[in-house]
């Protein structure tokens, strides 16, 4: 038995861990995550109280490219080498001419209160007759570049004229003089278009047409409204379109087709239909354009001569 002496020592290896210090990576995170935050919660409480221009002129601004926005230039970001837009390369006038002009067509606020008011006295006017109720469904309200549009659409149910023809229904001569005297409380003035479906006539272009129906069409509903007292003093425009122009997503042959398009106009729009823009600012006169047309003529012959070789150069 060995002595209390002999033991052999116990040994005991403990491992220190050291903790590694992270970092603050994560605060730095967390911390950019909640500026983004407020920022976000900051532009949607501006945009709540800011008012409708505002509003369009900020989704204007971030719909225009970065090219366009550092340059100046066409928001098209176009990289083709020939300039176009305005005289100088940039695009710059051009781009000034162009939202001039937009801004000219966009109905403002109060035009549009004046439309969205004119549009619910004609549905509460409809809505009292009993009889014109029944055809509420047959009017669109919509609010185009032109101004505010009014359809009256037909059925095979309850057509607007006898077919193939420009007798106005009773109905529907009771609803456009019950609208005439509304249209007069605007300023504004009236454009009345017919329209068809593409169903033609035997006769075909030569004779009696859809042509000729959406016209006369047009022009029956024209009389109805002066016979209901719309001042013909706002009368500005009165046209037919045959098939022409069908309502979006519809067959050519649709019924719904055949339909009357009343117009209030905005003042922009009835300006240029009475003072139509001249392209070539530098053509003065009549005169003017034929000699331009002679000399063109002449110079196209004299450059075509089969005794002289012709070179053609590509710029």
């Amino acid at each position: 038995m060995s002595k209390g002496g002999d033991k052999r020592p116990i040994v005991i290896r403990r491992k220190k861990v050291v903790h590694a210090h992270h970092g603050g990576a994560w605060k730095i995170a967390l911390a950019d995550f909640m500026t983004a935050l407020m920022a976000f919660f900051l532009v949607l409480w501006l945009l709540s109280v800011s008012s409708e221009e505002t509003r369009r002129g900020v989704a204007e601004y971030f719909s225009t490219p970065l090219v366009t926005a550092i340059t100046g230039g066409d928001r098209s970001g176009s990289t083709s080498v020939i300039p176009g837009g305005g005289p100088d390369p940039t695009h710059s006038d051009g781009e000034r001419a162009r939202i001039d002009s937009l801004q000219r067509t966009r109905p403002s606020m109060q035009e549009r209160n004046f439309f969205r008011d004119l549009q619910e006295r004609i549905e509460r006017a409809i809505e009292r007759d009993p009889e014109l109720r029944q055809l509420r469904n047959q009017m669109r309200f919509d609010l185009t570049r032109e101004g505010l549009r009014i359809q009256l659409l037909d059925t095979d149910q309850r057509p607007m004229f006898e077919l193939g023809s420009d007798q106005v229904a009773p109905y529907m001569r009771s609803l456009l003089r019950t609208i005439a005297p509304l249209l007069n409380e605007l300023p504004n003035e009236l454009s009345i278009s017919g329209h068809t479906d593409s169903v033609p006539y035997a006769g075909g272009y030569r004779g009696y047409s859809n042509w000729e129906l959406s016209n006369d069409r047009a022009n029956a509903s024209r009389r109805e409204l002066i016979a209901g007292g719309f001042d013909p003093g706002q009368l500005l425009r009165v046209s037919g379109f045959a098939d022409r122009v069908l309502l979006p997503e519809t067959e050519p042959t649709d019924p719904i087709n055949r339909r009357i398009e009343l117009v209030v106009l905005f003042p922009e729009i009835a300006d240029a239909i009475r003072n139509p823009t001249v392209m070539d600012s530098g053509t003065s006169s009549p005169e003017a354009s034929i000699d331009a047309l002679e000399a063109s003529t002449e110079a196209q012959i004299e450059s075509t001569q089969p005794d002289e070789p012709q070179v053609q150069t590509l710029e």
